[in-house]
């Protein structure tokens, strides 16, 4: 598949529920000019409490590497999970330049802002610690995911998020979504750019608030998506996790 550009979040590297297999088919199966990685690649977070990295997330590293050196402009964008990395604004590891946040020309000359997100999350950014509780119920819930999921495909179910569907069913989940999508949304305004991409939230969306418009490219935990621009500046949100893509899966 070969597109302009390619956007992915929220991958968690060095977790248990990342999705690392998918992943890679997917970069595997992708060509494009633009990668942005848009924050929580790896799991930094995570891997202060123990540490965990197969192959397959080694392979991520080494194939996304692969993309920069050939002819991929390649922006790692950190988020809250990897913010050790904002440290290094501007600088260029392997030809992946590191940016706090940047702006994507479309090829139908729209200006995007691109940024994670997590400094509108008022709970990471009002209290550190407490975000790192809920990030250690949401990784127990992330767990029970695998399981689930490695039932449903033993009886040939297709992939099926947990997390994401008790998420979308409690109230208060669905408000601070809408909440966080219109911070962003207004931050996109006040920068004078016609749309804004980030990830942070776990949520794939495209939408138009208050004549902006919202892409956000989802995760490699749940929902496995990616935002893609086509040739003619066409958005989309791809899903990779249909059954057929990689026919077994472990659970981690």
């Amino acid at each position: 598949m070969k597109v302009r550009t390619v956007w992915i979040s929220d991958v968690h590297l060095g977790f248990h529920g990342c999705s690392a297999d998918f992943l890679l088919d997917f970069l595997h199966h992708v060509e494009c000019d633009y990668l942005y990685l848009v924050g929580d690649i790896i799991d930094v977070w995570e891997m202060k409490k123990r540490m965990f990295w197969p192959q397959a997330h080694n392979n991520v590293i080494r194939t996304i590497l692969g993309k920069a050196k050939h002819n991929t402009k390649v922006i790692y964008i950190p988020g809250n999970h990897d913010e050790v990395l904002r440290d290094f604004d501007r600088a260029v590891f392997g030809n992946v330049e590191i940016r706090h946040e940047t702006i994507h020309t479309t090829a139908d000359d729209r200006k995007l802002l691109i940024l994670h997100g997590d400094r509108f999350d008022g709970v990471v950014a009002c209290s550190p610690m407490l975000a790192k509780v809920g990030s250690r119920l949401y990784d127990y819930l992330l767990k029970a995911n695998s399981w689930v999921n490695f039932c449903r495909r033993k009886l040939g179910f297709s992939y099926w998020s947990l997390a994401a569907f008790l998420k979308h069913k409690v109230k208060n989940a669905v408000q601070y979504i809408s909440n966080f999508e219109e911070a962003v949304a207004q931050e996109a305004q006040d920068s004078g750019v016609s749309g804004v991409v980030c990830g942070h939230i776990h949520r794939a969306e495209i939408s138009n608030i208050n004549g902006i418009d919202y892409y956000n490219c989802g995760d490699w935990v749940e929902s496995c998506t990616a935002l893609v621009e086509h040739p003619d500046g066409q958005m989309e949100i791809i899903n990779w996790t249909q059954a057929d893509k990689i026919p077994q899966l472990k659970v981690a």
